[in-house]
């Protein structure tokens, strides 16, 4: 398991946790929920940013937030 803000673009797994609350409350009103495929889609120039594909939805995700999202590896 690793961070999100520590994947490539392409890469993707399945979110684990999210380790701040008030960001998890306002990930799961959007729909995203432990256990859901995310991917990231982008990166921005100077990394932050980062664009993420989950249920369909392309989300713009804060580098420092991306931190807090535990993700298990698409391949592990």
């Amino acid at each position: 398991m690793k961070k999100l803000s520590d994947f490539k673009v392409g890469e993707k797994g399945f979110v684990e946790s999210i380790t701040d609350e008030f960001l998890e409350q306002q990930l799961l009103e959007m729909g995203v929920t432990p256990g859901q495929m995310i991917q990231v889609e982008r990166i921005s120039p100077f990394s932050d940013p980062i664009a993420v594909v989950v249920s369909n939805l392309l989300l713009s995700i804060r580098l420092s937030d991306a931190n807090n999202i535990i993700v298990k590896n698409y391949y592990e």
